[in-house]
């Protein structure tokens, strides 16, 4: 069994029906209780592609979908230690070199005052086809939004689009998209999938279908393919590293 030690990873008109009609979608989303979607029509371990249930938004993944091992992150833009993993996450795909696909889904927390607002602007960059880039200035400007007030909120996610685009972006559509009703089933979508899993906190990484439990206080193990793993409740960043591309490594394994 590979054992791991240590986790320190540790215009104002439009902008207040936006704010008003994101505070309507929340309501919405929030439950993630889709009850017109029968779930057990998905694989939840592998890529979920666009239809009518996830309101033509399909999954998004860091690295190559074509890649043979998939591992599946359950996270809210407004969680803290989700903040910190994001770009150990790009570190680790971009290490794994085309082996490892990472799906994000969104898991909101209900007591996160702007993680809807956040994952409903994310979605609306995807949209145009800047979901990451928009996910990354997100996690690392978290301080500067995570409680701002609904005014402040939405001229810091135009700037962050402005940003990410480079001015390129179409930013009506943008403030449209947010509060469409395609980016609110597809936040729906995500969550009902984390409600039937029993997500527990975010962030969660799962690899078919089970829990890679690096948060757990009492630590955690996983089987892959005869293969055992276990670590404490705290990994540093190597450690963590190493752990994730390991556990790579046991799935390809013959």
């Amino acid at each position: 069994m590979k054992k791991f030690k240590g986790f320190s990873i540790a215009g104002i008109i439009v902008g207040i029906l936006v704010v008003a009609l994101i505070g309507i979608a929340a309501f919405s989303v929030i439950d993630g209780n889709n009850k017109a979607t029968n779930y057990d029509d998905y694989n939840f371990a592998s890529i979920i592609k666009p239809d009518v249930h996830n309101g033509n938004i399909g999954d998004h993944v860091k690295g190559d979908p074509n890649a043979p091992v998939v591992i599946v992150e359950y996270a809210d833009f407004q969680c803290g230690y989700c903040a910190l993993m994001n770009p150990r996450v790009d570190k680790i795909v971009e290490k794994a070199d085309g082996k490892l696909a990472i799906v994000y889904r969104n898991y909101l927390l209900s007591y996160h005052q702007n993680g809807t607002a956040a994952a409903s602007a994310a979605e609306a960059a995807g949209l145009q086809g800047y979901w990451k880039e928009y996910a990354s200035v997100l996690f690392a400007n978290q301080d500067e939004w995570a409680y701002a007030t609904a005014s402040e909120r939405t001229e810091l996610f135009d700037k962050y689009f402005e940003e990410v685009t480079d001015g390129k972006g179409d930013l009506e559509k943008f403030n449209k998209d947010l509060t469409s009703p395609e980016v609110s089933q597809k936040i729906s979508f995500d969550m009902g999938i984390g409600k039937r899993i029993n997500i527990s906190g975010t962030p969660s990484f799962y690899i078919d279908g089970e829990l890679i439990d690096f948060g757990n206080k009492n630590g955690g193990q996983i089987t892959v393919n005869g293969e055992n793993f276990s670590w404490d409740h705290s990994l540093s960043n190597e450690e963590f590293d190493e752990l994730i591309l390991n556990i790579v490594d046991a799935k390809l394994a013959k």
